[in-house]
């Protein structure tokens, strides 16, 4: 047997579901059981043993029937009263049919009991017990199961006139034939005799036919109430043949019946239910009584008909005349089978045609559907197949038919599929009528389908309803694909990245140290983008991405974090040499380095060349992945700040150096507003006389804690453009304000400020507020230098030059700032009007030890001469580059060989020496040469 097979014919053990059995007794209705089986035992053995003594068996006889039979109409008048439905009235009309035998009774025990007198032939308890029957009978019709059509209700009544009438007519035949020709007796006794035999043959019909068509509501009352009337009837029926009746007595073993019957109906309405939902969900031995009681109702109407043969059979076997009643009763049950047949044949026809119809519409359903429809046997066979399999699966369903479903299933899901179905089958059909299997499934082509079935119970197998869905989960996986992969390079994104990262360090490699996390930026990308375009730089990154993938091992993970920053995870071999790996990984993050800094061809042909930086941080007990990554982002950085293109190992201190760089940021921000800020000049010093030309404004900050840092220093934590662009503002202003002033006291000086070539195309800074402000503080023309700083090679050289050039209309002179590093380059000088050359420290602090770098230093000072440039050499410290520099033909410095810089108290009385000592010059009066290094004066640090 196939492993679905196996499962499809498990059955679930009992208490599976999880809910009770409808059909177990509660404890409450055990004891009531036990209790009317123990009361109905004491009467039975009380009657059978006389009770004792004539006189009690005559008030048991009567009165305890009386109390039996009112207690079955309190009973069924209470449940009427407070439950509401489709059954109150039967309960309320038994509870009135109940009282009717209670009244009776009662009436017969005052006769013999209190009397002590016969009861007479028709008394007041006649037309109690003759008003017993009809109550009863109307309130088996309410219980019964309504006819939907007119076919059948004239059904229900043949029915019951087809029971009646055959019971009737052998019952005429028996007995009743004798009382109707009683001679000499008045006809209203006759007919009284006659009544109780003929309400009994109606109520028997009844509860034969309501036992055939009873409603499913409230089954076990209804059951209960049908046995309860059947024993009554019982009893009535034995009372009613004359041999009893000659010799009966009330007390006697008879009346036991009636007691139990009335108790029964009284119990009924109280008893065990079954729950509402139990009748959807049949389950056990009911399965098999189905069929059988609607075989005995099929055959009630030939019962019948054998029963008025048997009536007819009788008296001719008995040499009588067939009697005229039964002639003519058997007639009419003939009739009614005849009519209850001709209905029956045509509601049959109507049927099988409603049927065919729907059959012919179920198959075009089926047939036509794009689902696939199988029904699997219990031992997993399949017995059933749609059409559309052969467009779904590609395989005719004739071919299907036959198989084993577990040889359709992919090996991988057989083990999910088969253990779904055995949850679905152990749980309650109520619960969970229907479930869903995703599998693989063989197609006529060869290849495995991706199938999702809902899953149905029928006739102990499974309903199958299967559709393709193969591409919707191609796409499921494409787009599972795309949220975790880089849509450029196809690298996992950082969100797949970190996931795989958690994994490492949570599953078995978690003790692991050796693996580590390295972050890669791509020095010199931005360049490449913007000078040759975005394109460009997207081949670069595919490139760089590709060689990325290539240098890492299978079980590594290449990624890309977004923009030009990657990222890689080397996972650890175990090894306990920590040492030992760390060296390993050292060198493969070198590897990296060169393999990522090789020329790449981008653009039609293009070669480019980057660097590469990268940080590198390794597991350690207990890390998690996001500290992880970024102690490997904290390394990155440390790289490209320490020159680029290196590798760098995190170290618990670049952590402490972040958090000191944030709380510095955080405290530059209120500098400026509290007063913090200080304005300092270094002066620019002429190499042939020794005296102060200009000043050279700097900005230097002086924390709450005491603390001066530099421009180099402060401008380094900060990435805050705006406040830098405050900061820029604040120096500009406070640098013409102190030069003015310094000017209305005699000292002429110029000043020269340091600005961005962004800063002077800024709209923030117009040329009406330099205008304006020259004016506003009367600063005289010449007095104020622009050192242009380094550029950015995406600013529009037509639009700097138109800036200074207005500039330079104000009486502003421009020097070129740092000539010698950065972007500053030979087209700058051609295109741009500057008045003053401005070394860079690059091109000085060697021009001493390295003949080539005196070399490229003196053809750029001949270039400035030729051009009429002054020249400034910027980082002057020690006189023997002094000595050099004038030698070359610097015509300025400034630097520590003269000053640091000065606050505005030491640099008014500078300005009043206004003399330096120049190395190797001619010696000046000791009076009036003032010390080499003023600068000691002021404890600042270098710029």
């Amino acid at each position: 047997m196939s492993a679905p097979g196996a499962v499809l014919t498990r059955r679930p053990v009992g208490g599976g579901s999880g809910h009770p059995d409808p059909d177990r007794p509660r404890l409450g209705g055990t004891f009531a059981q036990v209790a009317l089986a123990l009361v109905c035992a004491g009467y039975t053995t009380g009657a059978s043993l006389g009770w004792g003594s004539p006189r009690l068996a005559l008030f048991m006889g009567d009165f305890g029937l009386s109390a039996a039979a009112f207690t079955a109409a309190v009973s069924c008048f209470l449940y009427g009263r407070t439950h509401r439905g489709d059954t109150r009235p039967a309960w309320l009309l038994f509870a009135f049919s109940s009282f009717m035998a209670a009244s009776g009774n009662a009436v017969w025990g005052w006769y013999e009991v209190v009397l002590r007198a016969e009861v007479p032939d028709s008394s007041a308890a006649d037309l109690f017990f003759l008003l017993f029957a009809p109550p009863a009978i109307v309130g088996l019709l309410v219980l019964a199961k309504k006819p939907v059509t007119r076919a059948g209700w004239v059904c229900l009544g043949l029915d019951a006139w087809l029971i009646g009438g055959s019971l009737l007519t052998l019952s005429w035949s028996l007995a009743l034939a004798r009382t109707a020709h009683f001679e000499g007796e008045p006809v209203a006794q006759a007919a009284l005799a006659l009544a109780y035999p003929l309400l009994d043959i109606v109520l028997v019909s009844m509860v034969l036919v309501l036992h055939f068509r009873r409603s499913q509501a409230n089954r076990s009352a209804t059951n209960t109430a049908i046995a309860a009337l059947a024993l009554t009837v019982l009893c009535d029926a034995l009372f009613t043949s004359p041999l009893l009746r000659e010799n009966y007595a009330s007390g006697q073993l008879l009346d036991a019946g009636w007691f139990a019957g009335s108790l029964l109906l009284a119990y009924a309405p109280w008893g065990v239910r079954r729950p509402p939902d139990t009748a959807a969900a049949p389950r056990g031995p009911w399965l098999h009584s189905r069929p059988v009681a609607g075989s005995l109702a099929a055959l009630t109407p030939y019962l019948a008909a054998a029963v008025c043969t048997l009536g007819i059979l009788y008296n001719v076997v008995e040499g009588r005349r067939v009697d005229r009643v039964v002639v003519l009763t058997g007639c009419t049950v003939v009739l009614a089978l005849v009519v209850r047949q001709g209905i029956m044949l045509l509601d049959n026809i109507a049927l099988t045609h409603e049927l065919a119809q729907k059959e012919n519409h179920f198959r075009s359903l089926v047939q036509g559907s794009s689902d696939v429809i199988m029904i699997a046997a219990p031992t997993g066979t399949l017995r059933y197949v749609s059409p559309a399999a052969s467009g779904v699966y590609g395989r005719d369903a004739d071919d299907l038919i036959g198989s084993e479903l577990a040889s359709l299933i992919h090996p991988d899901d057989l083990g999910a599929v088969v253990h779904e179905v055995r949850r679905f089958l152990a749980v309650s059909p109520a619960d969970e009528p229907t479930t869903r299997i995703e599998c693989r499934f063989r197609s006529g082509r060869g290849d495995w389908l991706n199938v999702e079935s809902t899953v149905n119970r029928h006739q102990g197998g499974l309903i199958f309803n299967s559709r393709d869905v193969t591409e919707r989960v191609r796409l499921q996986a494409q787009l599972q694909h795309n949220a975790e992969h880089d849509p450029l390079t196809d690298l996992p994104n950082r969100a797949l990245f970190t996931r795989r990262v958690r994994q490492a360090l949570a599953g078995r490699r978690s003790s692991d140290q050796g693996t580590a996390v390295l972050f890669i930026d791509l020095d010199g990308f931005k360049g490449v983008n913007d000078r040759l375009g975005h394109q460009a730089g997207d081949d670069l990154l595919v490139q760089a991405a590709r060689r990325l993938h290539d240098s890492v091992r299978a079980g590594d993970t290449a990624a890309r974090l977004g923009g030009d920053e990657f990222a890689a995870l080397i996972l650890g071999d175990g090894g306990r040499d920590r040492a030992a790996r760390r060296n390993q990984v050292q060198e493969i993050a070198d590897r990296l380095r060169l393999t990522l800094s090789q020329p790449y061809r981008v653009d039609g042909g293009n070669e480019v060349r980057v660097a590469a930086s990268i940080g590198v941080a390794f597991a350690e007990p207990g890390i998690e992945a996001g500290a992880l990554l970024r102690n490997a982002d904290l390394a990155m950085y440390r790289a490209k700040a320490a020159g680029k293109d290196r590798v760098e190992l995190y170290a618990p201190q670049m952590q402490a150096e972040v958090v000191r760089r944030t709380e510095l940021a955080a405290r530059l921000r209120t500098a400026l507003h509290e007063g913090e800020f200080a304005l300092l000049h270094q002066p620019v010093v002429d190499l042939a006389t020794g005296r102060i030309s200009a000043v050279s404004a700097q900005a230097r900050w002086r924390s709450s804690q005491g603390i001066l840092f530099t421009p180099a220093e402060y401008l380094r934590v900060t990435d805050d453009g705006e406040r830098t662009a405050e900061l820029g503002r604040w120096l500009f202003e406070e640098a013409v304000e102190q030069a003015a002033e310094r000017a209305g006291i005699g000292h002429r000086t110029p000043v020269s400020v340091r600005l961005s070539a962004r800063r002077l195309l800024d709209r923030s800074l117009p040329l009406g507020s330099v205008e304006s402000l020259l004016t506003r503080h009367g600063l005289p023309s010449g007095s104020l230098i622009v050192e242009l700083a380094d550029s950015d090679p995406r600013t529009s050289l037509d639009e700097l030059e138109q800036r200074l050039v207005a500039l330079r209309r104000l009486g502003v002179r421009i020097a070129l700032d740092g000539f010698g590093s950065g972007h500053v380059a030979i087209n700058a000088l051609r295109r741009l009007p500057v008045d003053i050359l401005k070394l860079d420290r690059g091109l000085v602090e060697g021009v001493v030890e390295s003949a080539r770098l005196r070399k490229i230093t003196r053809g750029v000072l001949r270039i400035a001469g030729e051009l009429g440039m002054r020249t400034v050499a910027e980082g002057v410290d020690v006189p023997e580059q002094v000595v050099a520099l004038r030698a070359m033909g610097c015509s300025h410095a400034q630097g520590m060989a003269f000053s640091g810089p000065l606050d505005e108290y030491r640099l008014r009385r500078a300005l009043v020496r206004d003399e330096y000592p120049l190395p190797g010059a001619v010696p000046v009066r000791a009076g009036n040469r003032p010390p080499i290094r003023s600068n000691n004066e002021t404890p600042v640090p270098p710029t």
